[in-house]
């Protein structure tokens, strides 16, 4: 199972104080030699952390591979479309929230986010829907014809008790369903050193998507140890 290393906060710290350190360069550098199989950023419209020259810096020194989400808007699809990354997913987006909530609608917004992800694919894009563990959402990805999807993770990382289990067990029937019609699956948002253990176990999940929680560990043990111990926690709960 691989892991995605968000750096989004990283840049959240050094825009604080308007700096230009710490480097999301440099983190990006180290988190792939602590063993990220990708690196994850998110462009937001009110750009509260990631900048557009940030995408561009860090494009050609990435040795495994750029995951660039973002909302399914023209302003964001144009620069997708100039950096090129490997791998583009589509996440709602609202300017109050802290983080993002929940997943897309494909119901609602079928037309347009199925045109965005046509345009990506043309230009050699691959395509990943940020989604709930939903079998209805999973639905009109097929009809999409989109690769990719990654199940959000919060509900599952909020809840605790039987609402967690419960929510655990919609995320393996999703993951299970979407493997069936032979969808990549990603997953993430919320996890962290304590949680994601039972993620992890869910064999048919090819990545995880982790940051918040990579970058509040590093705090205390540093950057690439922090990297290295989910790497290791991942790893080891997919055997298990």
């Amino acid at each position: 199972m691989n892991l995605g290393v968000n750096i989004d906060h990283i840049a959240t710290i050094r825009e604080a104080r308007g700096t230009n350190y710490p480097s999301v360069l440099d983190a990006a550098t180290l988190a792939e030699k602590a063993g990220a199989n990708s690196i994850t950023l998110h462009l937001r419209e009110d750009r509260r952390h990631m900048q557009d020259n940030d995408l561009y810096e860090l494009k050609p020194l990435l040795k495994t591979k750029m995951n660039l989400e973002l909302a399914p808007v023209d302003e964001m699809v144009k620069i997708a479309l100039d950096v090129l990354p490997e791998d583009v997913c589509l996440v709602p987006e609202r300017r109050e929230e802290k983080t993002t909530e929940g997943g897309l609608d494909l119901i609602k917004k079928f037309n347009e986010i199925r045109d965005i992800s046509n345009d990506l694919t043309a230009a050699g894009v691959r395509v990943s829907l940020f989604i709930t563990p939903d079998i209805k959402q999973i639905d009109k990805v097929i009809e999409m014809n989109v690769p990719v999807i990654e199940l959000h993770t919060g509900s599952y990382a909020d809840f605790t008790g039987d609402l967690k289990e419960k929510e655990l067990f919609k995320i393996r029937q999703a993951v299970q369903y979407a493997k069936k019609v032979g969808l990549l699956v990603n997953a993430g948002h919320g996890l962290h050193y304590e949680n994601v253990q039972n993620i992890a176990r869910i064999k048919e999940i090819h990545e995880l998507n982790i940051g918040h929680a990579i970058v509040a560990k590093a705090l205390f043990i540093g950057w690439e140890n922090a990297v290295a111990e989910m790497k290791k926690i991942i790893t080891e709960y997919a055997k298990s």
